[in-house]
């Protein structure tokens, strides 16, 4: 997960504190903090002593599944890549602490301090690459030659990396990440590489198998249960829905049920989407997921089962894209498979 990102009980503790130190994202809808000076990721202000002092109040570790998981793609021969708006030595203190002290292991590129989601839409020239020397940004590079920890970067040099290293023309990337603005939407529009979409309000919805479903192999429906934390924000009483919403009808007729904004955002812009890496670490890596297309249902992609608002309401049927792709319609295809794609971060 992003390090940037911070619950919302810290930020009601931290807030009024931190007013002349920290910006608060008001575009995003996860509480966010950037900060302003690079000196606040060091041991400056009240917010990351306290996170490097006491971890275990702010971090969840990272289930064994999940580290298996990481290492079972590496040994495939895939290149993973960690790209986060996070500097790099709180980076390491979040990863030394999920993931242990050797989870540079794991990874053939880590990008630190990427700025998102202007990693994937500045050129090199408005967003070089810089190397790192005692955690402290270096020189700008005018190509990315080889695996390494960086800093800053673009989605351009990056790719040319990638082709390098795998032979390949076009290779396939397949992006994890948690905003719809920083890493789904500007991963797809700008590179147009395949996007997974972890959700926490897929978990949170309570949500449960069609019918039709009940024919697929043990075998293909995974492991996963999850634990089933008391829902807190998917169903909110005051906002309703993540999923659904209602519109009044004209005059005295009834009201309409809709897909939301952000409904359609994720079937537009991710391949499939998931509560949480847990919920496919122990599939196989050539497991064939079904994907969000223009041609199917809205709840397709969603795994290992569709938000129960949407089959409860009804709003299920296929839906015209927000938009194309830059300026082309994305491929159609029925099934993805991980072992057929390149990275993930």
């Amino acid at each position: 997960k992003d390090g940037g990102r911070t619950s919302i009980s810290i930020k009601r503790v931290l807030e009024s504190r931190f007013k002349d130190q920290y910006t608060w994202g008001p575009t995003q809808k996860q509480e966010t903090i950037y900060p302003r000076h690079r000196q606040h990721a060091k041991n400056c202000g009240m917010y990351f002593p306290e996170v490097k002092s006491n971890p275990e109040k702010y971090i969840q570790s990272c289930p064994d599944s999940v580290k298996k998981w990481l290492r079972r793609l590496k040994d495939s021969g895939k290149i993973l890549l960690l790209i986060t708006s996070s500097h790099c030595d709180y980076c390491r203190l979040l990863c030394e602490y999920t993931l242990g002290n050797d989870f540079t292991d794991l990874f053939d590129i880590i990008i630190t301090n990427a700025l998102k989601p202007g990693f994937f839409s500045q050129t090199p020239n408005q967003r070089p690459f810089r190397t790192l020397e005692n955690d402290e940004e270096q020189e700008a590079l005018p190509t990315l030659d080889k695996p390494g920890w960086y800093s800053q970067g673009n989605s351009t040099h990056l790719y040319e990396l990638l082709k390098k290293m795998t032979g390949k023309v076009e290779p396939k990337v397949v992006y994890f990440g948690d905003s719809m603005h920083s890493d789904i939407f500007s991963a797809r529009h700008y590179c147009n590489w395949e996007t997974v979409l972890i959700l926490e309000e897929l978990r949170e919805d309570n949500a449960v198998v069609p019918k039709e479903s009940g024919s697929e192999p043990l075998e293909k429906k995974g492991k996963y249960e999850g634990h089933q934390p008391k829902a807190l924000h998917s169903v909110s009483k005051q906002w309703g829905s993540f999923f659904v919403d209602t519109i009044s009808g004209k005059e005295d007729a009834e009201e309409i049920l809709v897909n939301t904004w952000s409904c359609k955002s994720v079937n537009t812009y991710s391949t499939i989407t998931i509560p949480s890496i847990e919920a496919i670490a122990d599939l196989p890596l050539d497991y064939q997921f079904t994907r969000f297309s223009s041609n199917s249902s809205v709840t397709a992609g969603y795994y290992p089962k569709p938000p129960r608002s949407l089959l409860s309401t009804g709003c299920t049927g296929s839906q015209k894209p927000l938009e194309e792709v830059n300026g082309r319609s994305l491929p159609y295809c029925c099934e993805i498979n991980f072992m057929d794609a390149l990275s993930f971060t």
